[in-house]
Formats: C-alpha cells, sequence, structure tokens
C-alpha cells in the first residue's frame, strides 16, 4: 500500500506542440502525441481553434452542377470575387445575392490572381491554367490578355497558370507547351508583350510549380529545383539557383510566413531561408516532428492550400481528397514561438480556393467551400458552420523518472486559461493504454469557478454566460482522480459546444507504490 504521508507533485507547461517522430520514453511532459484542433499559443499553452462562418450568406451561383468548387475566392475593391464552373462572380461581404462579371469561360481546376497597380488604378488579374488571363478594374470590367507570340514574345500567355506582378512587370508562367518559361509584359502594361519596349522570356530547366515575389527578388519554385529572379528590367534581369536538390510539390502551399518564405517540399514544409542556406537539404525541413502526418497526405492528397495569420504567427496548410468528406479533413498548423516551430492538426476545414487580406488592421483569412459553394471565414465563431469543433489532447506517457515504480494518482490541477465556460473531459490513460491497464471514467472539467474576462460576462446573466467577478484570468481546475500504473498519460476532449480556452499546463499528485 502506498503510503499516505508521500504525495509527490510533478507539474508541467503545455508547449512542444504535436511530436510524432519520437518515442514515448523520449518526450517531455507537455508535449503531445495527439493535439487535433487545438493551436499551440504564442502566449503559451494550447488553445481550442475558433471556428468558421459565412462571410457571404449568399451561395455563389452553380453553373452547370452543384457539385462545383468554388475555385477562386479574392477581395478587390471592396468585394468579394468568387469563381465557380464557368464563371466569375462579385458579392458584397455579409451580402446575400452574387453578380456574374464573367461568364462562359473554359472549365478550369484553379485559378491564382494578383492585385496590383501599375498606372494609379487598381486592378485584379485572374489566371486559370484554361483561359486567357483576365483583367477586372474596379468597375469589374472585364478584358482577356492578348496572347502574345506572332512578333511579340516567343511564348502566348494563354492557358497560363501562374501570374505575379514584380518590378512593374506581369509575369506568366504554367502555359501547357512551356512549363519551364517565363513570359513577362512590357513594364506598366500587362497586355503588351513587345519585345522592343521590354517584354520577354525566361527559362529554366524544369517545371514550373509557383511564383512569389519576396522582399527585392521573384522566386521561381520548380518540382525540383528552386531559382530566384533579380534585376529590374529585361536589360539587367538575371536568374540564379537558390537550389537544385529541392522543390516545390504545390504553388498554393508558397506563403510568407514569419520573415521568410514556407513551401510544401516533397519531404514536408520547408523555409527558403533554411534550404538556401543548409547544403544538406534534409536538415531544411522545419516539419519533421510531423512528418508521418505529410506522408500520409502527400501522395493521396488531391488539392493543398494554405493561409497565414500573422497575429498568431501562423501558417496553416490543408489536405483536400477526393471523397474524403469535410469532417475527415486534415491539415496542419504551424506555429512559430522564437525560434522553434510547434505543430498540431486540424480536422473539419476542406478549402478549396483561400485568400487573406487587411481591414481595419485585421487580418481577414477566406476560403472557397470544396461543396456546397459558400465563401467563409476562419477564426469566426466557435464552430465550423453550426458544426461542433473536437478538439483532443493527449500528452506522452509520463513515468516520472522510473517505469518500475507503480503510481497512484490522487489529484490532477489543471491550468486553464478560459474565454467563456469550458465544456471538457479529463481522462487518464496508465501503462500506454494496455487492455488491462486501468481505464477511469472520464472527469468533468467543472468551469464553474472560472473567471470571467472583463467585458464577456454580464452580472446576473444565466449558467450559461457567468463568471466570477475579479478572479484570476488563469484559473486553477482540481480534480480528484483514482487508478494507478507504471506510466500515466492524460487526455482532453473538448466537447465542441463553447468558445476556445487554452491548457497552459498540469500538475500531477501522486503516491509511490512497490516496484514490480
Amino acid at each position: 500500500m502506498p503510503d499516505s504521508s508521500q504525495v509527490s507533485p510533478v507539474a508541467f507547461n503545455c508547449e512542444g506542440g504535436l511530436v510524432l517522430n519520437r518515442s514515448t520514453f523520449m518526450m517531455k511532459p507537455g508535449e503531445a502525441l495527439e493535439l487535433e484542433n487545438f493551436e499551440p499559443d504564442i502566449e503559451g499553452g494550447y488553445r481550442r481553434i475558433n471556428g468558421f462562418s459565412k462571410y457571404v450568406t449568399a451561395v455563389v451561383p452553380q453553373t452547370s452542377s452543384s457539385s462545383e468548387k468554388v475555385l477562386m475566392v479574392a477581395t478587390f475593391a471592396s468585394k468579394v470575387v468568387a469563381a465557380r464552373g464557368t464563371n466569375i462572380f462579385t458579392a458584397d461581404p455579409a451580402g446575400s445575392s452574387w453578380t456574374t462579371v464573367d461568364s462562359g469561360r473554359t472549365s478550369a481546376s484553379k485559378y491564382n490572381f494578383e492585385r496590383f497597380n501599375f498606372d494609379g488604378n487598381d486592378k485584379l488579374i485572374v489566371a486559370d491554367g484554361a483561359n486567357a488571363p483576365t483583367v477586372f478594374n474596379t468597375s469589374f470590367s472585364a478584358t482577356d490578355v492578348s496572347s502574345g507570340g506572332g512578333g511579340e514574345v516567343s511564348t502566348a500567355v494563354t492557358g497560363a497558370k501562374f501570374v505575379t506582378a514584380f518590378k512593374e512587370h506581369m509575369f506568366y508562367a504554367g502555359m501547357s507547351g512551356a512549363k519551364q518559361e517565363l513570359v513577362f509584359s512590357v513594364p506598366f502594361d500587362e497586355d503588351n508583350f513587345a519585345t522592343g519596349s521590354g517584354a520577354g522570356t525566361v527559362k529554366v530547366d524544369d517545371e514550373i510549380t509557383g511564383l512569389k515575389v519576396f522582399r527585392e527578388d521573384l522566386f521561381i519554385f520548380c518540382q525540383n529545383r528552386i531559382f530566384k529572379l533579380s534585376g529590374t528590367s529585361s536589360s539587367n534581369f538575371a536568374i540564379t539557383a537558390v537550389t537544385r536538390d529541392i522543390g516545390c510539390i504545390n504553388g498554393d502551399t508558397i506563403q510568407e510566413f514569419a520573415g521568410d518564405l514556407i513551401f510544401l517540399g516533397p519531404d514536408g514544409l520547408r523555409t527558403i531561408a533554411g534550404t538556401a542556406r543548409i547544403g544538406d537539404v534534409e536538415l531544411g525541413t522545419i516539419s519533421s516532428n510531423v512528418q508521418s502526418l505529410f506522408d500520409d497526405n502527400l501522395s493521396s492528397a488531391s488539392e493543398f492550400e494554405s493561409i497565414v495569420i500573422p497575429d498568431k504567427t501562423q501558417y496553416r496548410i490543408f489536405f483536400t481528397k477526393d471523397g474524403v468528406g469535410e469532417n475527415s479533413t486534415e491539415g496542419v498548423i504551424c506555429v512559430l514561438k522564437g525560434q522553434r516551430f510547434e505543430f498540431s492538426k486540424i480536422r473539419g476545414i476542406k478549402p478549396a480556393s483561400t485568400d487573406t487580406f487587411v481591414s481595419a488592421g485585421d487580418v481577414i483569412a477566406l476560403h472557397g467551400a470544396y461543396s456546397g459553394g459558400y465563401i467563409y471565414r476562419q477564426e469566426s465563431g466557435n464552430d465550423f458552420d453550426g458544426t461542433a469543433i473536437l478538439g483532443k489532447y493527449r500528452g506522452p506517457d509520463m513515468t516520472f523518472g522510473d517505469a518500475g515504480i507503480r503510481k497512484h494518482m490522487q489529484r490532477v490541477i489543471v491550468n486553464f486559461k478560459p474565454e467563456s465556460t469550458i465544456d471538457a473531459d479529463l481522462f487518464l490513460r496508465y501503462d500506454y493504454e494496455a487492455k488491462d491497464s486501468a481505464r477511469p471514467a472520464a472527469y468533468e472539467l467543472d468551469s464553474s469557478d472560472i473567471a470571467a474576462i472583463y467585458g464577456s460576462a454580464t452580472y446576473g446573466a444565466s449558467s450559461t454566460n457567468f463568471g466570477t467577478y475579479g478572479g484570476a484570468s488563469q484559473p486553477l481546475v482540481r480534480q480528484s482522480v483514482e487508478g494507478s500504473g507504471f506510466a500515466v498519460a492524460l487526455r482532453v476532449n473538448d466537447g465542441g459546444s463553447t468558445a476556445p480556452y487554452s491548457l497552459k499546463g498540469f500538475q500531477l499528485e501522486y503516491q509511490t507504490g512497490a516496484r514490480r
């Protein structure tokens, strides 16, 4: 029998994120073997993520089939722009109707776009790999870009997949018959390809998968290589290799993130700085802690999407698979905390297109639905447009330094940072969840004494909106527990019905028993 006078406490913070590449023996308390729909918080701990909600109340009109994806979502001239089927539409944010601004296009699989201003007039250009690139002014008058070729540049730009503005030239790439070429326009004119006036063509020795302007260079991502184009005009444009050892799988994963470029390589997430700096390309991968998630999805995902949430130094990548429903669709959250990347898994968001923009100082992240035809705003609401967000945390199996001593658990103290009431269950699992190990029932984490966040609770309101005036902002929930084992792991399952909250840390109190 344990000695009741000898109670040992062990306390730890929730930090380190999801770790899938190490044995549970080698993991630190506070790291996670499972971390789903929780995000590593730059303020510490793991925070249950926000949901998403409709940004435009009306569905984007279908053109032939209800299964049509939203191939593009963009914001321009105070409007939301969406492509679905063979048409392009605009709507007001929170609006209830869509207006057709371009119709009868050849069906495409995906759109890329660029907002630019060469001559004092804001414009939006879209490229979809099937049609001529199309330019919209702020009145949404549509003009197709001329094909090029025929005495101008050698390669026509009709069917370009990628488009970006760089040094007052418009660059086009991804044409079906010229997958290794970039065509650039004359300065300040996206629809002029006269070589005598400064237009031209640049060739690389690999198929282009994406373009991204970063600082003073245009980065050209290819299947197996990465280049950068420097200079200001056709007279001094020069291409140099960033690396000939690694490429980018999909251009929709390229984002400017935390002062660098992040992208999806064949071996996981990478940064341009790390890939260019490190001779051994294997060391350039930043996602080694969760590499199995990428291994599971790289070969089977049909599409990839990504967004950045700057306030959280957070990058999100989504893996879309044909035949996999929204509720089962996976993604990965990457958070830069100091010099360290931490990760978690998303489940339940299936975008077909994305866009981010700044409004009144706030970054707004949108995605177009893979099915259903709606435009959604991420980081909005407490559910996925009416579907509960099921969050999961599972820590490593802890032996407290001695796997041969039985531990009789007495109490778990949970440190929360609440944003409202909390609906979550705590589980203790013993001895690596072996069939004959103890499995106590769930402990409901009582939030009745959790402090209200100032301005969020109403004095005298119902029990669904209560708070303790003047209480601590990071309250402790003390839970007596049962069971014993040589190793113990903590699980928290979120009920998905309340506002987000953060798991900040735990303290476990136990008594030692006999050695086996």
